[in-house]
């Protein structure tokens, strides 16, 4: 029980201050492995996987007739096609299949009829799939605003471009060292390093494969360090679940007699479930990597006071106002909430509050920065206590049936007395002068 409790609430409230450093790291890591776990438990991940797994069937031929289409413009389709084998566990039904589409696919671009319905319908599987994609990584990094459309089909098909090349440096990249590799079986000493680099090459374009899908696909900046890390053990995982089902294939050849080709779908629904899940707990280790600090005081932050949620907007908005008045550079959410202490979480409530009441306002500084700063949004010597206060007060809907003209006129005339003594008494004080 105590330590449910640590690992649910006290280690949340402990700061960098207040232990070594390496016991704050340690701590750090368990907050983001938790903060993942629980995420990715509470956002259903494992229902979006099973969408994206419908979508991807739905794009599937679509997109791999405009990889082979790219490939064969370019002489390597061969490469390409030998990549897919190996992803999908050699010749197989599920290969041959899903080939035989592919050919199926591109004999009818040929025709008049592709080039109307055929094209859009194409067009418009690669789009559903990726935005789908989009769409998911954005709720769990909390973005609600996804790419314009132009951006989608400028983005995702310069990715379609350029992932045969990815395909075809991988598999050369690949022939090099095993050829390599057998010339240099002489030097015994240098002969197993050799061999762990060849067995290395798919973990590696595994990795920075999930490791772009994670920088590049959520529509907000995502840092390259929780990226990487993301990357590498989603794609660790990723790759030993590849291998399972590539020796699972075998299990197949026992019901082709009775279910023809029919018998691999299974394991080609499976593989697609299992990998979107893969990719998706690294989408959230990825978020919590880089936002686990934005959690500290959680649970304080959403349980706390009217009073000290005042306070600290009072404080957030004075600091602001300092800043401005003493013609120094902006605060961001990050320096308000390192330097003084404030739970990130908090400090982001409070800034989007004080947007919305029209107090203060976003700024770029700096135009080689991303970094977002707030300065006020009215004549910082008319900036009252009593101001800021009436305007919480006021934030938000009144537009209710309950009858304070007649029935509850009398409580509605007392709140309304009460806050102006309160606002008069707090209309001489300003806040930059707290």
């Amino acid at each position: 029980m105590y330590y449910w409790r640590f690992l649910t609430n006290d280690i949340w409230r402990i700061t960098d201050s207040e232990v070594t450093k390496l016991k704050y790291t340690l701590y750090t890591i368990i907050k983001t492995v938790y903060l993942t776990v629980d995420r990715f438990t509470k956002d259903n991940l494992v229902n979006r996987a099973s969408a994206l797994t419908y979508s991807t069937l739905l794009a599937i031929v679509p997109i791999l007739a405009i990889l082979f289409a790219i490939a064969r413009g370019f002489g390597f389709a061969n490469l390409v096609e030998h990549q897919l084998r190996g992803i999908f566990g050699g010749v197989n039904e599920t290969t041959e299949t899903i080939l035989q589409f592919v050919d199926s696919y591109l004999a009818q671009a040929k025709s008049g009829v592709f080039i109307g319905v055929g094209l859009v319908m194409l067009l418009w599987t690669v789009l559903n799939l990726t935005s789908n994609i989009e769409y998911a990584f954005n709720k769990i990094w909390q973005v609600n605003k996804q790419r314009s459309m132009y951006r989608k089909i400028t983005d995702y098909f310069s990715m379609f471009l350029l992932l045969p090349i990815l395909i075809v440096v991988s598999a050369g990249l690949n022939i090099f060292m095993s050829t390599f590799l057998k010339e240099m079986e002489n030097f015994i000493m240098l002969a197993p390093f050799l061999k762990f680099l060849v067995r290395l090459i798919p973990f590696v374009f595994t990795w920075g494969m999930f490791t772009a899908l994670y920088l590049f696909m959520p529509n907000t900046k995502v840092k390259f360090k929780p990226a990487l890390i993301a990357g590498i053990l989603a794609g660790t995982v990723f790759q030993a679940f590849q291998m399972l089902y590539i020796s699972s294939q075998l299990w197949v050849t026992k019901y082709n007699a009775i279910y023809g080709s029919f018998a691999a779908i299974p394991l080609l629904l499976l593989w697609l479930q299992m990998s979107w899940t893969i990719c998706l707990f690294g989408v959230e280790l990825s978020y919590a990597s880089q936002n686990v600090h934005t959690y500290s005081f959680d649970k304080d932050t959403r349980n706390i006071s009217r009073r000290y949620r005042d306070f600290v907007t009072i404080l957030i908005l004075s600091l602001i106002i300092k800043r401005f008045s003493n013609n120094e550079k902006p605060y961001t959410a990050e320096e308000l909430s390192e330097t003084h202490r404030i739970p990130i979480n908090l400090t982001n409530k409070v800034l989007y509050q004080l947007q919305e009441i029209k107090l203060i306002h976003e700024v770029m500084t700096d135009e080689k920065s991303d970094d977002i700063t707030y300065q006020p949004s009215m004549d910082i010597n008319q900036l009252t206590l009593a101001v800021l206060l009436e305007r919480l007060d006021c934030y938000g809907s009144e537009n209710f049936k309950v009858d304070r003209d007649e029935e509850f006129l009398d409580e509605w005339k007392t709140v309304v007395k009460i806050k102006e003594d309160y606002y008069k008494k707090a209309s001489t004080v300003l806040l930059k002068d707290l």
